[in-house]
């Protein structure tokens, strides 16, 4: 059940949909495939604000693309359900809320409760990716793809590059946890 949301939840929800949407435009240049940072974004989401507005802001990310709003790697609209890539975003929703879910309640920070959180996450996004694109090739738009060109060409090609994301987006939520954490005791007080 969603708790009641301020404007404060509202304008992080937002600010993180806007993130992950400028994420998929930011590609960072890395031999055989280049990546973006959408998916950085994605785990910051769930890290900072919790299961809940994390998998709401990046669910709003895949509502505004698929009404239309050019903010994919490659556009927007509702053809993007046929685009075999598009079970990554699904899995983007997923893993941020599992990610928050798993750290949403640390009273203090632990580096391998996070790590293992973003982890869980990454598993997430490439099984519900992998799936969706071998469905989507096999059985919509007839364009086959065997298991092990689906593994090196969606998996082992493209993991490493998130793999680093995984533990980036650890040392980031350290650094900003206590700001984030400081501004909410500060809001608490002043009501």
């Amino acid at each position: 059940m969603m708790r009641n949301v301020n404007v404060r939840d509202m304008t992080m929800c937002a600010m993180f949909t806007v993130l992950i949407a400028v994420g998929a435009f930011i590609r960072v240049p890395v031999p055989v495939v280049p990546f973006t940072l959408q998916f950085l974004f994605t785990m910051m989401a769930g890290l900072l604000l919790g299961g809940e507005l994390g998998g709401m802001s990046v669910l709003l990310y895949a509502v505004l693309g698929l009404a239309g709003l050019p903010i994919f790697t490659e556009g927007g609209g509702i053809w993007y359900l046929a685009k075999p890539s598009f079970g990554y975003i699904i899995g983007f929703i997923i893993a941020a809320y599992v990610t928050g879910r798993m750290t949403e309640h640390m009273e203090k920070f632990q580096m391998k409760r996070v790590l293992a959180a973003n982890f869980t996450g990454l598993l997430i996004v490439y099984g519900v990716g992998m799936a969706y694109y071998y469905f989507i090739c096999n059985f919509v738009i007839d364009t086959p793809i065997g298991l092990r060109p689906l593994f090196f060409y969606c998996f082992a090609l493209a993991v490493p590059g998130d793999i680093c994301l995984c533990i980036l987006a650890a040392f980031l939520y350290k650094r900003v946890r206590p700001a984030l954490h400081s501004l909410r005791l500060n809001q608490r007080g002043v009501r």
